[in-house]
C-alpha cells in the first residue's frame, strides 16, 4: 500500500511517497504548475507507476488555525484529486512544514540555489511522514 504526499502551491506541486509498508516518506519530484493537463498527467504517471491506494494533501491552515485562500483553493483541489482518482484524499496540517523542510535542507548545507529547486518536495516529505507517524 503505498502513499502519495503533496504539497499543493502556487507554482509548483511536491511530491512524496511512501515506502511499499508505509513507514517512511520519500521526496520524488516536483510537479511544475503551468497547465491542469500537464499536472493530471504527472500526477496520473505517479500514481500508475508506485499504484497509489490513498492521497496525503497538505492542509495550509494559519498559524491560528483559521483557513484562509490558500486553504480553500486546496479544499477544491482535493475534491478534484478524489473525482479523477477514486482514492481517498486526506487533508493533513502542513503548518510548519516548508520550516522543517528549509531547516533540513540548511543542516545539510544545500546552496540557496539547491534548497530552492527541491524545497517543495522536502516539504510534502514532512507532510506525508506526519500523517504515516500519526498511524
Amino acid at each position: 500500500m503505498r502513499i502519495m504526499g503533496l504539497d499543493y502551491g502556487e507554482k509548483t506541486i511536491g511530491v512524496a511517497m511512501s515506502d511499499p509498508l508505509g513507514l517512511t516518506a520519500q521526496g520524488i519530484e516536483v510537479i511544475r504548475r503551468i497547465g491542469k493537463a500537464k499536472e493530471k498527467a504527472e500526477l496520473d504517471r505517479l500514481i500508475r507507476e508506485y499504484e497509489v491506494d490513498e492521497i496525503v494533501l497538505g492542509y495550509p491552515k494559519n498559524m491560528n488555525g483559521t483557513l484562509g485562500e490558500r486553504a480553500k483553493l486546496t479544499e477544491t483541489f482535493a475534491q478534484e484529486l478524489q473525482a479523477a482518482y477514486e482514492l481517498p484524499v486526506r487533508l493533513w496540517d502542513e503548518r510548519l512544514s516548508t520550516v522543517g523542510a528549509q531547516r533540513a535542507l540548511l543542516e545539510a548545507d544545500l546552496s540557496r540555489a539547491k534548497r530552492k529547486k527541491v524545497i517543495d518536495k522536502m516539504a510534502a516529505v514532512f507532510i506525508l511522514q506526519g500523517y504515516l507517524n500519526s498511524k
